[in-house]
């Protein structure tokens, strides 16, 4: 398969949330989004367009909203790849948006005068537990998948040449 077609690959399994996907299929796919992620960012940069959320203008948010689906199915068949449930995604994401939560109420009292600072704290501790499965997520992203079947399906590789 040329490097286009494994980028795509998740995009026409859009929710296929079952089987496998190879390396080659995860990281030609994140690297086309980053690529068209760069270049909407500067197209809406040229064009004037108003940031909408943070840091996102309109033509990346219909990005991130129209790959938000296909991304979670990849990263997840990734991860069955390497023998691991999708739940792991759920353990990263779930103290990541708990950890945003607690910054957005701590900033929001701040403004209201408070002093107490307890919510930053345990928002950098939720935080720094997001970030270590994190780090162990793109550790499993980078391994190589199970050799053979595995309780998530066929080898994604069978019958193709071995990819190290």
């Amino acid at each position: 398969m040329s490097p286009i077609d494994w980028a795509t690959r998740p995009l026409k399994k859009y929710a296929d949330f079952s089987g496998r996907a190879p390396r080659a299929e995860f990281w030609w796919y994140m690297l086309m989004l980053i690529i068209a992620f760069v270049v909407l960012m500067i197209v809406e940069s040229v064009m004037g367009l108003g940031k909408i959320f943070a840091t996102y203008g309109p033509l990346t948010l219909v990005l991130m909203v129209a790959t938000f689906v296909p991304s979670l199915a990849v990263q997840v068949r990734r991860l069955h790849d390497t023998n691991r449930s999708g739940w792991w995604l759920l353990a990263f994401y779930l103290p990541y948006g708990v950890s945003v939560a607690l910054t957005v109420r701590a900033m929001q009292a701040m403004g209201a005068g408070a002093t107490d600072m307890s919510s930053v704290g345990i928002a950098g501790i939720v935080m720094l537990v997001s970030l270590l499965i994190g780090i162990a997520l793109l550790v499993f992203y980078c391994l190589r998948g199970t050799q053979g079947d595995n309780r998530f399906g066929a080898d994604p590789y069978a019958g193709e040449p071995a990819y190290a």
